[in-house]
């Protein structure tokens, strides 16, 4: 298991993944759980340009409050090729979330 945790700062966007996801079968099980209160953030996988310009692609999930994870299943077929990251969509501090990926 992996875990991450990271803070959508002033700029609204988190880039989880350095790297694109590679092309493969199977299933990334993922928990993703925003811990700030008086924002709300989601979860995308889009393409880098689709980041850069804050796109919300492919959404995953999105955020409860702090205390709320939400379990997302994703086919890896289905994300290949795109980066993972977060966009905050209410609130303007800052944000911190954590995602763990099985």
């Amino acid at each position: 298991m992996l875990k991450v945790t990271g803070t959508v700062g002033a700029s609204g966007k988190y880039l989880v993944s350095g790297s694109a996801i590679c092309h493969g079968h199977g299933c990334l099980k993922m928990v993703f759980e925003n811990k700030t209160s008086g924002t709300n953030l989601s979860l995308h996988a889009g393409l880098i340009s689709e980041f850069n310009s804050g796109a919300q692609a492919l959404r995953l999930s999105d955020s409860g409050g702090p205390g709320f994870a939400f379990l997302v299943f994703a086919d890896v077929q289905t994300l290949a090729g795109k980066f993972l990251y977060v966009m905050r969509d209410v609130g303007t501090g800052d944000a911190v979330f954590e995602l763990q990926v099985e």
